[in-house]
């Protein structure tokens, strides 16, 4: 069956063609690329089109598609059932491997997803402070739990205006929302608000809005605010955790938050997040304490191996390599642009890498260049391109000699 059939059978019968709104392609504009295979650094169309791959499931494979030992471990756990549950040695396994590489992390649960991990940390941090309100940062995505869809308003003082239809006002009345990196914007909605504030959540790195880098001492400053008047600090780490160090983001930038949401990479490439703090914080959730989370599948035996065999083969060697690569490609990608006169920045951290367009209509032009010749790149210019362990210095060479042919032609 072609690309277009599928196509056409989708959006009969799945909302919009799709099961989650950027893979929908609205935002370059086309029909979304189905695909049937991913091995490595290369994803295979179900039109048998090869495509080197640097959206990496939303940054989940940190090894490549189908790395072998995860797929191996994969396969032996699922000969032995693929949910139980009931409690299961792996879950302790991947705690305590959670627990050893983020210190701050005294005690962990594990879910299904970043809004799930998220959704349950602000709710621990809801019952331990005893107020309703959170704080956010424009452009950082938290998953798609009702209070946090949430846009800023006219200033820094306006309470939340929800994104989504279906989301009640007073769901989020108590949502404040500032500029990233506004450490004053901070400072005025704390300290006109701050009794009300449950948490300060944050992407620590932003991967939803480009790749945005945290300024000099923003970190340090909202590690020190949230102190101050006994609000909880939540490092999104959802992208970031594994991703730029081992110890996510907090290691690199040497900031303890109270709380932590982790995802993706975790996983192994399979449907697992967490979230973990402080044990005076997480021992509030039942059935210890009064505050409740559940699920079905949580802590599942598969998930947690495909985690496990991941996180097993990371290693500092691993984490330079990836963070060269990236770089290297940063600096060519930039030059390339400057000398076809094409403004563009390359922000980037560990292997994260973003593409920012003064006109982002650039990026959707490239986007199509690329995979007219055999690259996939995230469908949105808001997203964040992933290098893996699978991208080699020949891939990554390729990819620049791509750049260069698409530059010409912008």
């Amino acid at each position: 069956m072609t690309n277009d059939q599928l196509w056409q059978r989708a959006i009969q019968k799945i909302p919009g063609g799709v099961n989650s709104p950027v893979r929908s392609f609205k935002a370059v504009g086309g029909t979304p690329i189905f695909f049937k295979r991913g091995k490595g650094a290369y994803l295979e169309s179900v039109d048998g089109k090869r495509y080197i791959d640097y959206c990496m499931s939303w940054g989940a494979l940190i090894l490549g598609h189908a790395d072998p030992k995860v797929v191996s471990a994969v396969q032996k756990a699922c000969s032995n059932g693929t949910s139980y549950g009931a409690c299961t040695p792996l879950e302790v396994e991947l705690a305590e491997k959670i627990t050893r590489q983020f210190p701050s992390i005294e005690k962990v649960r594990l879910v299904n997803s970043g809004t799930e991990a998220v959704m349950s940390a602000l709710r621990v941090a809801r019952g331990f402070t005893k107020r309703p309100g959170i704080l956010k940062f424009n452009g950082c995505y938290h998953g798609h739990s009702d209070s946090l869809l949430v846009k800023a308003g006219s200033g820094v003082m306006s309470f939340g205006i929800s994104s989504s239809a279906g989301v009640p006002a007073e769901f989020t009345a108590k949502t404040f929302s500032v500029p990233y990196n506004d450490i004053d914007a901070v400072r005025q909605v704390l300290k006109d608000h701050g009794k009300e504030i449950a948490a300060v959540i944050v992407e620590p790195v932003a991967g939803n809005m480009g790749v945005v880098l945290p300024k000099k001492n923003f970190l340090a400053d909202l590690r020190e605010l949230t102190e101050k008047i006994g609000t909880v600090l939540i490092f999104d780490e959802v992208i970031t955790g594994f991703r730029v160090s081992d110890g996510g983001a907090q290691k690199v930038y040497g900031i303890k938050p109270d709380l932590t949401t982790l995802g993706k990479i975790v996983g192994g490439g399979f449907p697992l997040a967490a979230f973990g703090g402080r044990k005076e914080l997480m021992d509030l959730l039942a059935p210890e304490g009064s505050v409740y989370q559940a699920g079905t599948l949580s802590g599942n035996p598969v998930a947690c191996t495909a985690g496990l065999a991941t996180l097993a083969q990371l290693n500092t060697q691993l984490y330079k390599t990836l963070e060269r690569n990236t770089d290297s490609l940063a600096k060519a990608i930039k030059e390339t642009a400057g000398q076809s006169g094409i403004a563009l920045d390359t922000p980037h951290i560990g292997s994260m890498l973003g593409l920012s367009f003064k006109d982002p209509k650039q990026y959707n032009r490239l986007f199509h260049l690329f995979l007219n010749e055999g690259i996939y790149l995230p469908p949105s210019a808001y997203e964040t391109v992933f290098v893996s362990r699978a991208h080699s210095r020949k891939v990554i060479d390729k990819t620049i000699a791509v750049f260069q042919k698409a530059f010409q032609r912008l």
